[in-house]
This record gives structure tokens, C-alpha cells and sequence, in this order.
């Protein structure tokens, strides 16, 4: 299947202000995400299985591919689109192996070393970053920067997001790079109208 990279939105439910992610997820997808995945650190299985389950009701309905952060289990129990993997996640292959070739798996990658591996491990595609100093991961000493996203984007040969303090202020210095899409979080979620947000970031 053809998918599109180019508007990734990342869950986040500490910018919902009381919004339901449900919610939250419908109006970006309306403004133009193309992409959503599921990022849950603090809570049970079960309620990251509930939560999963009310965001696939909507990127099924408008046929948004879904991605689950880190958990393998929970994908196949919502038979999810794929799974984004980090460095200190389950391994790549072991991944694959599990969820058949039909399933989409992202690797987050920080340098050439990483987005290298990855491709020849089989990635689907690489979230490529931090590009930019962000709240939402803060054991980050030196981001990358634009030019070194464009050195990894220009020697790989799978799609690839960048992320990482991305908003509508950089996103198109971001894009200009020729990556295939941004992953935002705070961008579109931390904003009153997520709409309005994911539409600011479209080209």
C-alpha cells in the first residue's frame, strides 16, 4: 500500500486540556494528518489496549494508517497497521519475524549508523531525530540539526519523518531537506484548535 508520511501526528494525552483523544485525533486528521501513532509510557496494558482501540475507530473510518509505539503485543491484539521500534526496543528482525511482512515498522534512528542498520534490517521507514530541542524528550544533549537530518536522508534509501521540536515555524526548512514527512506532538496537540494546526503545517 501506498502511504503517505508527509503529516505524522504523535500521541501525546498530556496536551488534551480535558479534550478526548478520539476527539483530538478525528480534528487533526481532518486538517490534514496522514499518519498517527500511539504513544503511551505510564499505563497499564489494559488501558493502553482501550486507548488504541479509540484511536483505530477513527484512522479506520477515514483509512489513516495506525502505528503503535514500542508494543508489539498491543498491535496485534487491535490488528494495527505496524509498529514504531526505538534503539532499546525489541529488535528489528525478532519484530518482523513476529508481525509477518505485511505490517509496517518504523525505527527511530539519530545517526547514519542507526538509519543504515535499520534499512538493511528491513525497516519500512525511519523516524529520523530530534532534529530540534522539544519538551516532549529531554534526555537529548545535541539535536541534529538540518543538515545532518539532510547527510542521513540523502544516503538511505526507505522513507523517512523527521521529528523533534517541529512546529509551524521550521517545518519547512524540515521538509526542504526532501525527508518525506514531520512528526509533530505539541505542534497540533498543544494547540485550542487542532484543525486550524494541521492544516498550518501542510505545504
Amino acid at each position: 500500500m501506498e502511504i503517505d508520511y508527509s503529516l505524522y501526528l504523535i500521541t501525546d494525552r498530556s496536551f488534551l486540556k480535558g479534550r478526548s483523544l478520539k476527539t483530538v485525533v478525528e480534528d487533526s486528521i481532518l486538517g490534514g494528518v496522514t499518519m498517527v501513532q500511539v504513544r503511551e509510557k505510564n499505563i497499564s496494558t489494559r488501558e493502553f489496549f482501550k486507548v488504541a482501540l479509540e484511536v483505530k475507530e477513527v484512522t479506520d473510518h477515514y483509512k489513516i494508517p495506525l502505528i503503535i509505539n514500542d508494543r508489539i503485543d498491543i498491535a496485534q491484539a487491535i490488528n494495527a497497521d505496524g509498529v514504531h521500534l526505538g534503539q532499546d526496543d525489541m529488535p528489528l528482525k525478532i519484530a518482523r519475524k513476529i508481525l509477518g511482512k505485511n505490517r509496517i515498522i518504523g525505527i527511530s534512528a539519530g545517526t547514519l549508523e542507526e538509519a543504515l542498520e535499520a534499512e538493511r534490517d528491513g525497516a519500512d521507514y525511519l523516524g529520523i531525530g530530534a532534529i530540534f530541542y522539544t519538551g516532549t524528550k529531554k534526555d537529548i544533549d545535541v539535536p541534529l540539526g538540518i543538515e545532518t537530518l539532510k547527510d542521513i536522508y540523502q544516503n538511505i534509501n526507505i522513507p523517512a519523518v523527521a521529528i523533534g521540536g517541529i512546529n509551524e515555524s521550521n517545518f519547512r526548512e524540515v521538509l526542504a531537506t526532501g525527508v518525506n514527512g514531520i512528526s509533530i506532538i505539541s505542534a497540533v496537540l498543544g494547540k485550542e484548535d487542532i484543525k486550524a494546526a494541521a492544516r498550518s503545517l501542510k505545504l
